[in-house]
């Protein structure tokens, strides 16, 4: 588990920086840079839409990660200490990015 901070202020799973899904799936099969990885389970906040799936958000959160080139990835799982996910003014999960991501 990582300590989690979302900066994707937009994201129906967001509260105060924190995501209330209790798992998230970061895409990027590949990825070199940041930019090449997303929050797959970003979902854009809409006020018709249900906003998240835990009562209380965490800090502390599972990622299962896709991005097999980044140091922190073991055996599709994210075993860094502390991870953010931003996308300022994100409309779709490809606009969202792990900043923590380091290449091998």
């Amino acid at each position: 588990m990582a300590d989690l901070r979302c900066s994707v202020e937009n994201c129906g799973y967001n509260k105060d920086m924190l995501c209330s899904k209790g798992d998230i799936n970061v895409g990027g099969k590949g990825a070199c840079v940041p930019d090449d990885t997303c929050c797959e389970s970003f979902r854009e906040a809409r006020e018709d839409a249900y906003k998240s799936s835990l009562c209380h958000p965490g800090s502390m959160i599972s990622i299962d990660c896709e991005a097999t080139n980044c140091v922190y990835n073991e055996d599709y799982k994210c075993r860094a200490e502390h991870v953010d996910i931003k996308g300022c003014g994100a409309c779709d999960c490809k606009e969202t990015a792990c900043a923590t991501f380091k290449e091998k």
